[in-house]
């Protein structure tokens, strides 16, 4: 079992910066994939980010070259670099983290993300 909590809630001026971290607890963190979503209100849970064990990337396209996604493995958090913030990325931040093994998914409780002048 393991659980996920997200840090690093806030709200932002257009252009600005935030730093996400998703901290988990229990073992064996190094063989999770490891990934962002958000919903923003009245739209679907979408992907923005995934790292894999092996520390492979991808991005949604709507983040690409604005968002990075990071581990550390020694602390079991995972990060969400967002710089060049937008109003249309207002959403509420979740992380999840993936089991290839057991296919087991587990979700953290979400952090809200707000952009505006």
């Amino acid at each position: 079992q393991v659980q996920l909590v997200e840090s690093g809630a806030g709200l932002v001026q257009p252009g600005g910066s935030l730093r996400l971290s998703c901290t988990a607890s229990g073992s064996a963190f190094s063989i999770y994939n490891l990934s962002w979503h958000r919903q923003a209100p009245g739209k679907q849970r979408e992907l923005v980010a995934v790292i894999s064990s092996g520390g492979y990337t991808y991005y949604a396209d709507s983040v690409k070259g604005r968002f990075t996604i990071s581990r550390d493995n020694a602390k079991n958090t995972v990060y969400l670099q967002m710089n060049s913030l937008k109003p249309e990325d207002t959403a509420v931040y979740y992380c999840k983290a993936s089991s290839p093994q057991s296919r087991a998914e587990y979700w953290g409780q979400g952090t809200q993300v707000t952009v505006s002048s």
